[in-house]
């Protein structure tokens, strides 16, 4: 038996706002413990303000995105990474003229159950 198991076939996640979400493990394929993204965030993209029940790291591939945490904004750039603890009360955007290519990973797993999503226009 295999120790280990190749994804050559991620989910693409469905979405209305032109955000290229491709779910390589996670729910997904019936892993709750953790999710792996790779995402392409076009720009002028941004999602309503959200306090998850998981951590998110987030690895910048190419591009910049910024991140409004607690009150506070933070811009990563290519290269760069970030830990958003659970619990913290968080807005993803890309306010920027080019297209932003990261990799998320959220313990455990993302799921619209566990994310707490806002409705929009709410500060």
């Amino acid at each position: 038996m295999k120790k280990f198991k190749i994804q050559k076939s991620p989910f693409i996640v469905p979405t209305i706002d032109g955000k290229l979400i491709e779910e390589h493990w996670g729910n997904s394929i019936q892993n709750s413990n953790i999710s792996i993204a790779h995402m392409v965030a076009p720009p002028d993209w941004s999602e309503p303000y959200q306090t998850p029940q998981f951590d998110e790291f987030t690895l910048i591939i190419s591009g910049k995105k910024q991140f409004e945490i607690d009150g506070e904004t933070v811009i990563l750039e290519k290269g760069q990474s970030m830990l958003v603890e659970k619990g913290a009360r968080v807005r993803y955007s890309n306010p920027f003229p080019e297209q932003c290519e990261y990799v998320s990973i959220c313990l455990p797993a993302f799921s619209m159950e566990l994310v707490n999503r806002e409705e929009e226009g709410v500060d």
